[in-house]
């Protein structure tokens, strides 16, 4: 049977909805909760390089181990929403030596985001609702950056982004499917390559999640340089963190 020229223009229009459709599901539509999946007894598996300072603060060194973050029971926060208790241990890179704690932080995932309340009491906003490429928002908003007392005003006006929706991302436990990757700073202050006769400042940090699995991926290093006075030297609270995902046991 012969289609006309209408109708086949008409299989045409439906075949090209129906992947716009579908694009617009991957792209718009997606709930931020299944990337941050949290469920007694779930435990995330890392290799951690951290980045500090050593004496006298004119370098900065790098040493590895491995952590695990292993997820508690649930509680309802000051505003009787729900939230999960996570204990990070942390050993040797080989796993020989007994796990000791580390810290204890806790995730409140809600409707329209997720929320991480550090060791510090720092409440980050990692992700919202919906996902969708290009999506932008201050995901430390709720941090004192600006008081003359703030330890944290590297943390000021930081704008976190979607990038890089539903592609694969490589780590230590292979290839994952399906990950989005939040950009959250990449900052040098004043702009320029390094010199220690002059004040500088680094901050970058970038947060990948994978869908039903979590983080699998974070790069954050933060910097300062002090010429004067003399010795030239790193700043107290200069560190840096990549996190690397292992292993998961669910």
């Amino acid at each position: 049977m012969r289609l006309s020229i209408l109708q086949v223009t008409g299989i045409v229009v439906l075949i090209q909805f129906f992947f716009s459709c579908k694009k617009n599901d991957n792209e718009v539509f997606l709930n931020a909760a299944p990337y941050y999946p949290l469920n007694s007894g779930t435990v995330w598996f890392y290799r951690l390089d951290s980045t500090t300072i050593p004496a006298f603060g004119a370098s900065l060194i790098t040493r590895s181990y491995h952590i695990k973050d292993s997820v508690g029971s649930s509680f309802n926060d000051n505003t009787g929403r729900e939230s999960w208790l996570v204990y990070r241990f942390i050993t040797d890179t080989l796993e020989e030596d007994p796990w000791q704690s580390l810290s204890t932080y806790y995730v409140t995932p809600t409707a329209k985001d997720v929320e991480v309340v550090d060791d510090n009491n720092l409440r980050f906003i990692k992700l919202i609702s919906p996902v969708s490429e290009g999506r932008t928002w201050s995901g430390n908003s709720y941090i004192d950056t600006r008081s003359l007392s703030s330890l944290f005003s590297y943390l000021d006006g930081w704008e976190y982004e979607y990038d890089s929706i539903n592609l694969p991302f490589q780590t230590l436990a292979g290839t994952i499917d399906s990950s989005i990757t939040v950009k959250q700073q990449d900052e040098t202050s004043p702009e320029g390559p390094f010199d220690p006769q002059y004040y500088q400042q680094r901050n970058y940090s970038v947060e990948v999640y994978a869908y039903n699995k979590g983080l699998i991926y974070k790069n954050f290093l933060h910097w300062t340089w002090q010429p004067t006075p003399e010795p030239a030297r790193y700043e107290d609270g200069s560190y840096g963190i990549v996190l690397n995902l292992l292993r998961i046991k669910q």
